[in-house]
């Protein structure tokens, strides 16, 4: 049975304790500086709205990779599905941080959302605005609120349910377990495709009301799809070094590989789609989406799309590539990195404007959350053996060769 180690326990707890430093210097020491507007007051909140949401995104993307194992009947990553199970037992966490900072987007103690403003939907304020009123069906603050607690309910309700049910694959032959794995997945798959637009709409794209995106929530899937196989690969293989998983082979770590390439090429291609259809139709009400991101953002922006395309392109296209621990895990680093730029791009001009910058609270926030994930993860995965003991294609993944 695997054991979480001492030294990387050592190292979650300084990474948490960096993270809750960052944020207490941003909601109190970063905030008491005179003279500065919404903006800066929300930089603590975006930061741990980036941060979380992009955890979550994680979490949530391995329990659909999760799903789609048990629904297709898949073979190959019977070795891995306890790593994706451990990855998803940090959805709760996350999602209880989540609704933390919907209840204080929505009680207005911070400043994330516009459409929450005060008067904002008041035809009688001078601070009307006819656009945001126009969706007010959808963006109001109960609504907001209840369309949340759905999502985050159902996401960690299916990962309990998948973990209960794989832990029966412990105790006996019976495959009653992963007959109901199956069906779950099924009906959870369905929740995932309408829900996890759903979020993104609300929880990132509503930062900026006047702004939507048909493409939006395909956007999204596709990093967090990205960013969730990549950390998969990046825990296998160093699992796999520590000699903790010895029916994982280079097969394997290569199929992950191909997953990360393949959906980094997916995630650009929508990403062109998008701009290129706003950039060539050169309407007012969606350009105004792009323009701050290629005027005070634009290097972060273009060093965004180097790391989660450029550099996946030219490094993981080729099949040896992908069967080196090292080139891939590095790659892997770049990608997390690149990902969690992406997300910190798409929240902080709608939330904190020209008073951006990367500093101690946001990296701060993410070493922190870094720290949380390593800590909840691998607890989860010194809980149980790393292989389903009496799972139906444990045979066949480890005999998988490419």
């Amino acid at each position: 049975m695997y054991q979480f180690p001492a030294k990387l326990k050592t190292i979650s707890y300084a990474l948490i304790g960096i993270g809750l430093a960052a944020l207490l210097y941003g909601f109190f020491a970063g905030g008491a500086d005179a003279g500065h507007g919404h903006g800066h007051d929300n930089r603590p909140w975006a930061s741990l709205l980036i941060n979380n949401f992009f955890f979550l995104g994680i979490s949530l993307g391995a329990l659909f990779f999760l799903a789609v194992q048990y629904a297709a009947n898949v073979g190959w990553s019977a070795g891995i599905l306890r790593i994706l199970e451990g990855i998803t037992s940090f959805l709760p966490v996350a999602g209880g941080i989540m609704l933390v900072i919907v209840l204080a987007s929505m009680f207005h103690l911070n400043h994330l959302y516009h459409w929450t403003a005060e008067g904002i939907m008041d035809p009688e304020s001078e601070h009307f605005d006819s656009i945001i009123h126009g969706k007010k069906a959808f963006l109001n603050p109960l609504f907001f609120i209840l369309r949340s607690v759905i999502y985050i309910i159902g996401w960690a309700y299916a990962a309990i349910v998948l973990r209960k049910l794989s832990l029966q694959g412990d105790r006996g032959t019976d495959l009653t377990w992963y007959n109901k794995s199956i069906k779950t997945s099924a009906i959870f798959l369905v929740f995932f495709a309408v829900t996890s637009s759903m979020a993104a709409w609300d929880w990132i794209m509503s930062i900026d009301t006047h702004w939507f995106s048909t493409l939006f929530g395909w956007y999204v899937f596709a990093g967090i799809f990205v960013s969730s196989v990549t950390t998969t690969a990046l825990i296998a293989i160093h699992l796999k070094n520590k000699g903790h998983l010895p029916w994982l082979n280079d097969s394997h770590i290569h199929d992950l590989g191909k997953f990360m390439f393949a959906f980094s090429i997916f995630w650009t291609y929508l990403w062109f789609s998008q701009f290129m259809l706003i950039w060539y139709s050169n309407i007012p009400e969606e350009v105004t989406y792009y323009m701050p991101r290629f005027g005070e953002f634009k290097g972060l922006f273009i060093t965004m799309l180097v790391m989660n395309f450029i550099f996946p392109l030219l490094i993981l296209m080729s099949r040896d590539s992908k069967r080196n621990f090292g080139f891939l895990s590095f790659m892997g680093a770049v990608m997390i990195v690149g990902h969690w730029l992406n997300v910190y791009i798409m929240v902080t001009p709608g939330t904190v404007g020209l008073d951006w910058s990367i500093g101690f609270v946001e990296i701060g926030t993410f070493l922190g959350y870094v720290g949380l994930f390593i800590w909840v993860v691998f607890k989860r995965l010194a809980a149980v053996p790393l292989l389903i003991q009496h799972h139906p294609m444990n045979k066949e993944s480890e005999h998988f060769h490419i």
